[in-house]
């Protein structure tokens, strides 16, 4: 397996306490297979992925217990240097916020070819060539002239593109996207997604899609993990989730999805809020929102029950549950 979380634990220590922000999670992707990590805002999903790149801000943040193996090595065992190595080269992240993760002062060209001259030894001249090679890529249209632009001088859409580019500079083995859609319309989204499942197939790369967006990943995603309050509550291929989801939270999350077929009807949501990390409530924490809830639900915390080899809930009554 390309990447391997196992067990992974991870807090903020605040003036309000201690939250619990990841809290044992097992996740893994193959290289050519993209996963998707779904849930709510404070689930836990951008925590995880920020614990896998190496950058967590630490303090408030830390790592109490876990492995995260990628391509065989531990990287939570490695030092300083050999962790930024592994960045770029060996896995490559995508933020949420294109214009804010952009360097506003530099030209695109300028942060695109960085990269090879930081991890290559690249020549100036030579590594402004690459980086219009990697806009052309990414189909950004003039490429040629607007390597010479600013982030600000390009569009949404157009962003989230050099933010894929820059990525893939090093072509690594695995790229973590951290809801690189939410801030484009619908018909940017889907060319985004489009791109990057293409860009997934030609390099036979792994990818971890982080998003609250059952939607955006329905054509891209090969499996689902699903988060709640800092746990994996499902995890299954994409087809079983869609087709009859084994938690109630799952459930509730495809409910929500506007649908054509329900013209005129009001849309479902999940009642109430996502919990409080610093005070995650006893047994099963989706317990208070949960329309199925029974006692042993609000006193004992369900174990990720195997629904078959390739499927996981974590709900006591997660046969229930798949009955409808």
């Amino acid at each position: 397996m390309l990447l391997e979380v196992r067990d992974l634990w991870v807090e903020f220590r605040t003036r309000d306490g201690v939250a619990h922000a990841v809290n044992g999670v097992d996740l893994g992707v193959d290289a050519g297979e993209t996963l998707a990590v779904l849930g709510e805002s404070g689930s836990g999903k951008s925590v995880t992925a920020q614990a896998v790149m190496g950058i967590l801000d630490t303090p408030p943040a830390r790592i109490t217990g876990g492995e995260i193996l990628f391509d065989g090595r531990d990287l939570l065992t490695l030092k300083g240097e050999e962790r930024r190595r592994i960045r770029g080269t060996g896995m490559a992240m995508i933020f949420q916020d294109a214009l804010s993760a952009l360097n506003p002062v530099m030209t695109v060209g300028d942060q695109l070819g960085e990269m090879f001259v930081v991890h290559r030894g690249t020549s100036r001249k030579d590594a402004r060539a690459r980086a219009v090679e990697l806009m052309e890529r990414v189909r950004i249209p003039g490429a040629a002239q607007r390597v010479r632009d600013y982030p600000h001088q390009f569009s949404g859409g157009m962003r989230q593109r050099i933010m894929i580019a820059m990525a893939l500079a090093l072509e690594p083995a695995l790229i973590i996207a951290d809801e690189p859609t939410t801030a484009l319309d619908v018909t940017v989204q889907a060319q985004v997604m489009d791109l990057l499942a293409e860009l997934r197939r030609e390099y036979g790369m792994g990818l971890v899609l982080i998003t609250h967006d059952l939607g955006v990943v329905a054509d891209v995603a090969d499996r689902i993990a699903v988060m709640y309050a800092g746990r994996i509550v499902e995890s299954a291929p994409v087809h079983d989730i869609y087709k009859a989801p084994a938690h109630p939270y799952t459930r509730g999350l495809l409910d929500s999805i506007p649908r054509l077929d329900q013209k005129g009807r009001q849309l479902y949501a999940i009642k109430g809020q996502p919990p409080n990390l610093a005070h995650i409530p006893p047994g099963c924490s989706f317990h208070p929102r949960c329309p199925m809830a029974r006692d042993v639900c609000r006193t004992e915390e369900p174990p990720l029950h195997a629904v078959s080899d390739s499927r996981g809930s974590a709900c006591h009554f997660w046969r229930e549950c798949l009955d409808g």
